[in-house]
Parts: structure tokens; C-alpha cells; sequence
């Protein structure tokens, strides 16, 4: 445990732009207190003890505002930044060095019982008020834009924006990002088509005060 949060403090002070210090990482980021809550939970989950693993999981969700299902697996070095509003769900995967902001759900799309969380691989980063549903996979490296609504696979090294949620960038390299998991330079693509809207009615506005009044 003490070798998991030395991990975890480093990841956090790597991740974070705000470079905090080690008493407010061990003291002040609830994304830390969440993973820590969840392997306790995640052990009494595996050792057949759930009621038991729900209520430690419960804990730790009114502690710091992220509720993560005692059966989903999450990786090493996982970073929650901010954090209130994540939910994560039972038969979700994380693996190693992944970030995830605020709002975010890993959430289900079935009420069928079996596999219904999405798989997020090594590196990704999930950008906030991000939902990503059902049994997809969002590849390693790849980038998820804020309040994008994904629901089919992420190709690794990519970075998809939008609802529903759509890759960016020609040929959808792996894309730069400023945080968040917004793409760098990337217009929104909600603005794109206001702004396709506002060309047609300049154009329509000419074409009237060109044609004669009767």
C-alpha cells in the first residue's frame, strides 16, 4: 500500500499542472483517497465479502465524490483530477496511467448481466463530463474530448470529440492536447456547423438585396 501511494503521489505531481506538494497530495486530492478505497473494496469484492465491499466502496464514494464499483479493475498509477461526478462501473477495466477529469461515467448501456463497462487502456485520458458506454474500448494513448458521448471503440493514439462522440484530425493522428483531453487547434464541431449556418444566411441575405423589389 505505501509502495502503490508513493506511485500514485509521483503520477499526480507529474500529471498536475498545479504541481502541488506531497502533503497536498496525500492530504487534499480525493482521487488518490478513491483509489486507495476502491483496492480495499476491490479485495473484499474478490474475497466473495460484497456486501461488505459495497459499504467500504459507499464510504469512500461520500468521502471524496467518486463512486467506483468494488468489481471494476483499475491499473496502476491511475489519476483522477478533481474528480466529483466520476462514476465507474462493475465490470469496467483501467489500465495503467490513465487520467480522468470531473463528470466522467464508465458506464452501461445493457441490463444484462456479463460484460457492459468499456475497457479504457494504458495512457488515455478522459476528458471532463465525458460518458463512454457500454462493452467498447477506448485504446492506449487515445483522447476523449470533454462532454464527448462515445460510444464505439477509440483507436489507440486518437482523439475523439463530440455527440456522438467523432475522431478529429486528418487521418486521426494521435493528436496534441491542452488538457482536459481537448485536441489542440481542433474546432468544436457544434461551432463548425453554426458557423456553416451564419455563411448560408449571409448568403441568402445577398441573393434578397439583389433581386429587385416588385
Amino acid at each position: 500500500m505505501t509502495l502503490e501511494i508513493v506511485e500514485l503521489g509521483r503520477a499526480i505531481r507529474a500529471r498536475d499542472p498545479a504541481r502541488p506538494s506531497w502533503p497536498e497530495v496525500i492530504f487534499s486530492y480525493p482521487g488518490l483517497h478513491a483509489v486507495l478505497w476502491h483496492r480495499l473494496a476491490h479485495r473484499l469484492w474478490r474475497w466473495g465479502f460484497r456486501g461488505l465491499a459495497r459499504f467500504v466502496s459507499h464510504l469512500g464514494r461520500m468521502l471524496t465524490g467518486i463512486e467506483i464499483h468494488p468489481g471494476a479493475r483499475i491499473g496502476r498509477r491511475l489519476f483522477i483530477d478533481h474528480g466529483m461526478g466520476v462514476v465507474i462501473g462493475e465490470t469496467a477495466m483501467i489500465g495503467d496511467d490513465v487520467t480522468i477529469y470531473h463528470g466522467v461515467t464508465l458506464g452501461g448501456l445493457s441490463l444484462k448481466p456479463g460484460k457492459r463497462h468499456p475497457d479504457v487502456l494504458d495512457g488515455a485520458v478522459i476528458g471532463a463530463g465525458a460518458q463512454v458506454l457500454g462493452p467498447i474500448t477506448v485504446g492506449r494513448g487515445a483522447r476523449v474530448g470533454a462532454n464527448a458521448v462515445v460510444v464505439n471503440d477509440v483507436a489507440p493514439g486518437t482523439t475523439v470529440v463530440g455527440i456522438p462522440a467523432r475522431c478529429v484530425g486528418e487521418g486521426c493522428p494521435e493528436t496534441v492536447t491542452v488538457g482536459y483531453g481537448l485536441p489542440s487547434g481542433e474546432a468544436d464541431p457544434v461551432g463548425e456547423r453554426l458557423a456553416r449556418l451564419e455563411a448560408e444566411l449571409r448568403a441568402l441575405r445577398a441573393e434578397l438585396a439583389r433581386r429587385p423589389v416588385a
